[in-house]
């Protein structure tokens, strides 16, 4: 009889252990896992971080930077002659672009009682030096197409190229803005100078100091332009989308 109590004890304690310890057992074999929310956030983390170094665009630069070169083009001018940056620089000219529109106060000012552009032609002639006025205004737009272009080469007797650049290709891709946004460009065809053409952004008259002209004079003298960019102004060119 004792030895069947004792049995029965025994049995009876083996079953409690087996019970007490099968939690923790079942613990170590099936450790904890990530809710599906928690593991939603975390993969959502991951997956936007990667994402974004994946797809962030590359940075790129609008218009033209100083030192640069300049981009070429091919424009038909007011007497529908194809004209070309290269064709200038390849011959050993610098290069004086400026952005065009009749009906504009800005250039008007420049074309009155003082004609600035057209005394820069004159003061550099037999220099190498070529000036190009550059209408990038669209079909319809204030000061654009032959007919008014025209009318302003001989009215105001200019002597140089006035380009026809009505897709805007070409003013986008120098970064123009404004009328008369002003370029000079070496014979290397690298860009020297850019932004107004002198130092009075009023409408009214032109200022006492004519970036253009001192870049040139700092360019055919092979030394460094000490003026090389200021901020341009005049009026918004008449691009397709303006």
């Amino acid at each position: 009889m004792k030895t069947k109590r004792v049995l029965t004890l025994l049995a009876a304690g083996f079953a409690a252990v087996a019970v007490a310890s099968a939690p923790a057992m079942a613990q170590d074999s099936h450790p904890a896992k990530e809710t599906p929310k928690e593991h939603t956030k975390e993969h959502g983390k991951d997956a936007a971080k990667e994402h974004g170094k994946e797809t962030k665009p590359a940075t790129e630069k609008a218009g033209i930077e100083v030192g640069q070169a300049a981009p070429d083009f091919k424009v038909k001018d007011t007497d529908g002659k194809e004209v070309t940056l290269s064709e200038f620089t390849k011959a050993g000219k610098t290069v004086v672009l400026f952005w065009f529109n009749p009906g504009c106060p800005y250039i008007v000012k420049h074309y009155g009682e003082t004609k600035t552009f057209n005394d820069l032609a004159a003061k550099y002639k037999g220099k190498n030096v070529q000036l190009i006025a550059i209408n990038s205004g669209a079909p319809g737009k204030e000061g654009a197409g032959l007919e008014a272009n025209l009318k302003a080469k001989k009215e105001w007797k200019i002597e140089y190229p006035i380009l026809l650049d009505e897709s805007g290709t070409v003013g986008k891709a120098y970064g123009a803005k404004n009328t008369p946004f002003t370029v000079v460009i070496t014979k290397e065809g690298k860009v020297a100078y850019e932004g107004a053409i002198d130092d009075d952004s009023g409408a009214e008259k032109p200022g006492k100091t004519n970036y253009a002209a001192k870049a040139l004079d700092e360019v055919l003298a092979g030394t460094s332009v000490t003026t090389a960019k200021t901020k341009p102004y005049g009026c918004s060119v008449k691009y397709a989308k303006n």
